[in-house]
């Protein structure tokens, strides 16, 4: 590793203490996401994947760049890889609409919302247990436990992702175990739990055909012909 243990604490201390309040408000924007979708019930998810694209914009541009290049040269090279993240949310999801959000009360359901659970109040707990208290701590906005709350949003999905949407996430869950090892950030061996399970579901869960809309169509013929109404034309 480029840099030691100490330097890379006391470079999220410099962080949390410089940029305070400012993590409260990517925990108001993770809460936001969450709540939106388990309001919602179904959500095309232009504001979900708006408030994924300003936290992986914000942990390229601000974290990586700005400051974890300090002590790491290749701070440069993650930093454009987690913009490119963002604009995936930004192409997919905003302007492709691709992405859609459901919460569903099954496995993959379960499993997304105790990630999202464990970014914001588990892993904080642990981090501490381990010695590593605020400010000497990664905050919700950095890339640890945001990668994880990523995948626990993605596991909501209502349709099939194509792998590019969660490949630089899976990655990074690999880099940041691997520097979890080195550094003996114990938290941290999580992000890969993570991004393999994470994956996992997303590659080999069942979908319904058309997002659901075929079951739905076929529920409202049903309706139709039991009260003897009129079916639409595009019934036959």
């Amino acid at each position: 590793m480029p840099f030691t243990s100490d330097e890379f604490l006391n470079l999220f201390e410099e962080y949390n203490l410089s940029l305070w309040p400012l993590q409260m408000l990517l925990y108001l924007l993770g809460i936001f996401a969450i709540t939106f979708i388990m309001i919602r019930k179904r959500t095309e998810g232009v504001a979900v994947n708006v408030a994924l694209a300003i936290l992986w914009f914000w942990m390229g541009a601000v974290y990586h760049l700005l400051y974890f290049s300090t002590i790491n040269s290749l701070a440069f090279l993650f930093g454009i890889f987690f913009i490119i993240q963002s604009a995936i949310f930004i192409w997919s999801g905003v302007l492709g609409k691709q992405l859609v959000y459901r919460w569903k009360l099954d496995i993959k359901g379960i499993v997304g919302f105790l990630f999202v659970i464990f970014s914001f109040l588990v892993y904080p707990f642990l981090s501490a247990f381990f010695g590593h208290s605020y400010p000497q701590t990664p905050t919700f906005g950095l890339p640890c436990p945001t990668t994880i709350f990523t995948f626990g949003i993605l596991l909501f999905s209502a349709k099939k992702l194509p792998w590019y949407i969660f490949i630089i996430p899976l990655l990074w869950s690999f880099i940041g175990f691997s520097a979890a090892l080195n550094l003996d950030m114990k938290e941290d061996y999580s992000l890969l739990v993570a991004g393999i399970t994470g994956a996992l579901f997303l590659i080999f869960s069942k979908y319904p055909k058309n997002n659901g809309r075929e079951v739905s169509l076929k529920k409202k013929l049903f309706i139709l012909h039991l009260f003897r109404l009129p079916l639409p034309y595009y019934a036959e």
